[in-house]
């Protein structure tokens, strides 16, 4: 039988896996005509930033880089409390298995962001880095579960 392996934790998993069944990150399998690229918005200055306003991200905002179809979804969080996880009662709702159903939390205190785990299965991740809590800055990635962001500042 066929393996493939997790390019995040290198987990031997079934070939036919589409995610790890360790860590939950998404099994690349070369299909050789995909290709993703990156943008430096500070490098291309106004265009850039009419770029973000025609994606409709303007201000602090999370955005789903990859995992459950959701890339390129923004959630711009409100003053306060964002709580983030698999339940549909939550701010920003992420539908998985690798996700809690009330995963991490999102506070505002005016120009600060702060992440906190909530005791979380999987864990939430900042940098790659496992925290309970965090400070965000510009162009932070957090993953929770599957799902990749990027914490946006502008």
């Amino acid at each position: 039988m066929s393996r493939v392996y997790c390019p995040e934790c290198g987990f031997q998993n079934p070939e036919a896996s589409n995610y790890c069944s360790r860590c939950g990150a998404l099994l690349t399998k070369d299909a050789g005509g995909e290709t993703t690229l990156s943008f430096d918005v500070e490098g291309a200055g106004e265009e850039g930033e009419s770029l973000l306003a025609s994606l409709g991200i303007a201000g602090p905002a999370l955005v789903v880089r990859s995992g459950g179809g959701m890339a390129g979804q923004s959630f711009q969080p409100p003053e306060g409390r964002t709580l983030i996880g698999r339940s549909p009662e939550c701010d920003i709702f992420l539908d998985d298995v690798t996700v809690s159903r009330r995963h991490a939390e999102l506070v505002r205190e005016g120009d600060r962001f702060t992440i906190r785990d909530l005791g979380s299965l999987n864990g939430t991740y900042v940098n790659r880095r496992r925290i309970d809590s965090a400070v965000l800055e510009e162009d932070d990635e957090v993953q929770i579960g599957k799902y990749r962001l990027t914490f946006l500042l502008r």
